[in-house]
């Protein structure tokens, strides 16, 4: 077997990859990320420390796809492993509907199974899919793990997924998945390893990041979750809207005229804090706005995570550790404190001091609620999942 696994997560325009040792810890070997895929690639890979090793841009690139692009990435990983080769490749996909809440091998069935889900991921199954396709024509020999945003959330009960439609809907696998389990699953062992009492108690963790949600875990595992059938529902985000009345895309379609790729664009792109700022779907760049819209985005940005927070709560019966992570959960002390003070009801203070640092606990030694700040780490996940996999 190789000595390293590629891990790879692909979106409409962009790949960002991770290299990963098959040894004791997985130690991380280089990352990088091709961007701007579409217009004109800009390719980077850099060590372990973070030192840009290699740098390389098509101009111009605008027909150049995701497999003309994953041939020099390949190559690179090849001449950066100095003799040694991969043993595997792990790809988040963000939809496993019903059937895969495992991480599995991906062969031309399994693929296409996947590939059965794209209505129900429009936007983001294809092009995860594309890299697992390319590998296969470009190295028809190398292993491929696919891991599952939906993984983490199968074990969610009845009443936490299924939605108030008729019957033949939920037959048809319209239902809640829930997302962003891998990096739950990663949080979850996280705060196992560093709490293993607070772990087996009533967490909420909020994954805030252009993308947000939150999930209730107990054990460990996901009792229910903000988001549903798609990654549109739950919390507000940098361009999506959340949780949303269907009234007002009836609104969309009838007194507007649109159509439902005009709908799909506006919900998925034009929305969240972009849309009510104006200015920006840039948490950083809104806090240090001073413009109105832009003040009201942030505001209501926290209301609504504190009110899905909050809901949660009734999932699990109580509230004891509250984990952010992702961009804003991990780097944003006002967000942070904006939210924990909406939820004060719960008897959550925080220390100002831990919380202005980014401390691992956040919370005063008075918070009936501890709070904490968990960095998340998807792609190690992913490589985790993938070593096992082919270790047999």
């Amino acid at each position: 077997m190789g000595t390293a696994v590629l891990v790879l997560n692909a979106g409409s325009s962009s790949i960002k990859f991770g290299m990963f040792e098959i040894a004791s810890g997985l130690p991380r070997r280089a990352h990088g990320s091709i961007e701007r895929i579409g217009v004109a690639p800009h390719f980077q890979g850099f060590d372990a420390a973070g030192q840009l090793l290699t740098e390389r841009r098509w101009d111009g690139g605008a027909a150049i796809t995701h497999e003309d692009l994953l041939k020099p990435l390949l190559e690179w990983a090849d001449s950066h492993l100095a003799g040694d080769r991969l043993a595997g490749v792990g790809h988040r996909i963000v939809h496993g509907g019903r059937d895969f809440a495992a991480p599995v091998t991906l062969d031309e069935t399994i693929v296409a199974a996947l590939a059965a889900l794209v209505p129900l991921a429009p936007l983001h199954q294809p092009h995860n899919l594309a890299p697992v396709r390319a590998i296969a024509r470009l190295r028809p020999g190398l292993p491929q793990v696919g891991c599952f945003d939906t993984g983490f959330h199968c074990a969610m009960g009845a009443i936490a997924t299924r939605l108030p439609l008729p019957a033949r809907y939920h037959d048809a696998g319209v239902r809640r998945y829930g997302f962003h389990g891998i990096s739950y699953e990663y949080i979850a062992g996280a705060l196992a390893a560093a709490a293993p009492a607070r772990a087996a108690g009533k967490v909420i963790a909020a994954h805030l990041g252009n993308g947000a949600s939150a999930c209730a875990m107990l054990k460990g595992r996901s009792v229910e979750t903000s988001m549903g059938f798609t990654a549109l529902d739950g919390l507000m985000m940098g361009t999506r809207p959340g949780t949303l009345d269907p009234g007002v895309v009836l609104y969309m379609a009838e007194q507007e005229r649109l159509d439902p790729a005009a709908i799909s664009h506006c919900l998925y792109h034009e929305c969240g804090l972009l849309g009510v700022s104006g200015e920006a779907s840039d948490m950083r760049t809104l806090l240090a706005s001073s413009r109105p819209d832009s003040r009201l985005a942030v505001e209501l940005f926290c209301h609504r995570a504190a009110r899905e927070i909050a809901a949660l709560s009734v999932a699990l019966g109580g509230l004891e550790t509250l984990v952010f992570t992702a961009g804003i959960g991990e780097h944003a002390p006002e967000i942070r404190g904006k939210i924990s003070a909406r939820l004060g009801h719960f008897g959550i203070t925080l220390d100002d001091a831990a919380n202005r640092r980014n401390a691992p606990v956040i919370s005063a030694a008075s918070s009936a609620v501890q709070v904490r700040v968990i960095p998340t780490n998807e792609e190690a996940m992913i490589a985790h999942h993938t070593a096992t996999l082919l270790r047999g």
